[in-house]
């Protein structure tokens, strides 16, 4: 659908080494990453066009909860293009791909109707929480049974 020539990519400067950022590549990588993201929905693919390896911008990910944002955002969008790219190509009768083969509807659908459920369920927001945040989660849970323990030992206790 989009052919590797007509992404954007990161430009060279004569000027800049990959010793000029800490893990190698530009140091606004980020942006054109998630441009490329949107358009094809692929990690290699946004990962080569930012000059960056996959693990850089995973890693980032994982480390930046805005970037992490992004990139959820990102993808979000390519599904809004795949949905489009079906409603185009059943429109027009484009029932081919480049290479001339079936253009697969069956799975594009599923995968589409995957990506809703997942999100009906809240499962495409990714939720970054602190340590501290965590412990004083199950610190609550951690209480929260001890209460009912005692409650119910409370009520064995009473006579009826």
């Amino acid at each position: 659908m989009f052919p590797q020539g007509d992404l954007p990519v990161a430009k060279s400067d004569p000027e800049r080494t990959s010793a000029d950022t800490p893990e190698g590549g530009s140091a606004n990588w980020r942006a054109l990453f998630i441009e490329v993201l949107a358009i094809t929905s692929s990690l290699e693919l946004a990962a080569a066009a930012a000059g960056v390896a996959p693990a850089r911008a995973c890693a980032e990910r994982r480390r930046d909860p805005d970037f992490a944002r992004e990139w959820s955002a990102a993808l979000a969008e390519g599904y809004v293009h795949l949905e489009l790219e079906i409603v185009r190509r059943l429109r027009t009768g484009d029932f081919k791909t480049v290479d001339a083969e079936k253009y697969d509807f069956a799975n594009a659908i599923r995968l589409l109707t995957a990506h809703r459920d997942a999100s009906a369920r809240g499962g495409g927001q990714v939720r970054h929480v602190t340590a501290a945040e965590v412990r004083a989660s199950i610190d609550r849970k951690i209480e929260d049974i001890r209460r009912r323990k005692a409650r119910i030992e409370a009520d064995a206790g009473a006579p009826s």
